[in-house]
This record gives C-alpha cells, structure tokens and sequence, in this order.
C-alpha cells in the first residue's frame, strides 16, 4: 500500500465510474474506450492494493474500499471544478452573478436592471432570486445582497447599504380614507413576517408604541414575503409597513404615501458582500456605485421621515 496518491486520470475513471455505476457510460463521458477506462481503474486499484470495484456479469458494484473511497474523491473533484471556475471567473470582467433575495429582486433590482445594462453595456448581469446561503466558490457567485446585522465572515468583505426603516404606505385612495395614525385601527393592516427574526420586533405594535396609542395589531393578511406585502398595499387592500428598500420607488413615484412621517430604524440593514479583494475590480467596483448612486436619488424619500431607532421605542 503506497501514501503516494494515484494518478489523476486513474481517479477520474474512478469517480466517473462510481457516479454511474456503469463503465460504458464513464467511458463515454470522457471520451476514452471502455478498455482504457478499465485499465485505469486496474492501476488505481494495484496502486490501492484491493479492488474499489466488484466485475460482475452485466453491473459493476463497489467493494467497502471503493464505498470508503468514492464520497472523497466526489467531493474532491467537486471542490476541484468549483476552485478552477473561481479563477476563471478572476479573469472575467464581462460577466457579473448577482445573487438577492426574492423580495429585494422584484421590488429593488428587476425595475432598476436596465439603468445598469445602459450604462455599462459590456457587463452581462446574471441574478439568483435566493435566500440560500451561496458559496461564492461553488456556485459562481460574484456579489450577494444579503439583509441583517453587519458581521465579518472569512474571506469575504461587506458594505452596508442605506439606513433600513419601516413606516406605514398605502395608496392614495387609501390615506384619504385614515388620515390620521388613530384610524389606522378601522384599516386592515398587512403584516411582514419576513423580518419577525429581528429581535427587538420591529412591527405594527411597534410603530402603534411609538406613536403613543394603545391599537390592537393581531389582525389582518401575513406574508412571509416582503414584496407581497408591497403588492397587496399597492393593490389597495390594506395599509402594510414598507420597508424602505423595498417600497421606495413606489413611494418616490407616487404609488404608495407616508402619510405619516414616523418611521422607525431597524438595526439590520441590506448588505453588498462579495469576496475579499475583489471589492477593486472594475465590474464589480462599478456595480456598488451603481447601487450607490440609485439609492441617493431616492434620499429625499427618508430626508422627510422622522426616524426613531427601534431600540428606542418603548417596550
């Protein structure tokens, strides 16, 4: 039995081998004929002293050695790829993988997208609708919108946005008919289950604390999704606390009001995170400022707000 590890081709035959359980189709998939295939795997296994895999009449099965040996090599192929696309992906100034959240995708980035494209027409920009936690190896990632607190995460750096709040929107139509905070107790409120992890709660019985008044907000519509609380004040079915980031260009271009211009501060904020260093090239430099700048032409938006920061809201 020898430390040294095999040669790379010999376990390529292996893993493509294991992976379909067949060595006809590992042959085709890299392009060598069955009898090499097998010859490679033969050397493997003498290079291993015993079998990784069991010849019978018309199947292959893996032996305990090729059990204990075929999740590693997987793995390791995998880990293999994912590090060979990373570099590759270094030398790209043309491609740019974002990845954001569903709610921050449809109310944030799908409308503004194409002031991007028109500015900077040689970058292709590619999004993930995800709140999966993506590896910026393994899955092609070159910048992340992520909401919450600000934290050090290794290799990885991040720039907080715009100061996040929530204040009650609505429609126009909608703010004739409560005009005052009091009101609000006859209005059906929409509720934003997507930030209920933020602790203190920033919420309906939150904002009705802040404003001094004692209003049952148990009631009316929830929605994991943020946008579609959005949506549903949009449509005129209840009054929803808008995120800024999230009901901003609705409310700059006169879909949605704050009528009441109390908002309070949340602690968590949306984050641009990409890999350490690669904060400085030039697609990815260009699509922070980008962001920069769309949130700047919407300051006036907060500039009329009163902000209360959440921890200073009575309990």
């Amino acid at each position: 039995m020898q430390d040294r590890l095999p040669p790379l081709t010999a376990l390529r035959a292996f893993e493509a081998a294991a992976r379909h359980m067949s060595f006809a189709m590992a042959a085709d998939e890299l392009h060598v004929t069955p009898a090499a295939l097998s010859f490679q795997i033969k050397s493997l296994e003498e290079h291993l002293g015993t079998p990784v895999f069991l010849r019978l009449n018309r199947a292959v099965e893996l032996t305990e050695a090729g059990r204990t040996l075929q999740p590693g090599i997987k793995e390791g192929f995998q880990s293999l790829n994912a590090a060979w696309r990373a570099a590759q992906r270094i030398g790209n100034e043309t491609t740019l993988m974002v990845t954001a959240g569903p709610a921050f995708t449809a109310k944030w980035l799908a409308p503004r997208f194409f002031e991007f494209a028109r500015a900077h027409p040689e970058i292709d920009l590619r999004f993930t609708a995800t709140l999966r936690a993506l590896d910026f190896g393994r899955d092609e990632v070159d910048v992340a919108i992520r909401f919450g607190m600000d934290k050090k995460e290794p290799g990885l750096v991040s720039f907080p946005l715009e100061t996040e709040w929530v204040t009650p929107v609505m429609t126009p139509e909608m703010a004739e008919r409560f005009p005052t905070p009091q009101s609000l107790k006859h209005a059906t409120l929409v509720h934003d289950d997507s930030i209920a992890f933020l602790s203190p709660q920033t919420d309906w019985a939150a904002w009705f604390r802040m404003m001094g008044l004692n209003i049952d907000a148990t009631h009316g519509p929830r929605f994991t999704g943020a946008d579609h609380a959005v949506d549903a004040a949009l449509a005129g079915a209840g009054v929803t606390l808008g995120r800024r980031a999230l009901a901003v260009k609705d409310i700059h271009e006169g879909r949605l009001v704050t009528p009441f211009r109390r908002a309070i501060e949340l602690q968590a904020r949306f984050r641009f995170v990409c890999r350490e260093g690669a904060e400085n090239r030039p697609h990815i430099a260009a699509f922070h400022q980008w962001i920069l700048d769309e949130i700047a032409k919407m300051s006036n938006v907060t500039e009329s707000l009163t902000l209360t920061h959440i921890e200073d809201v009575p309990a």
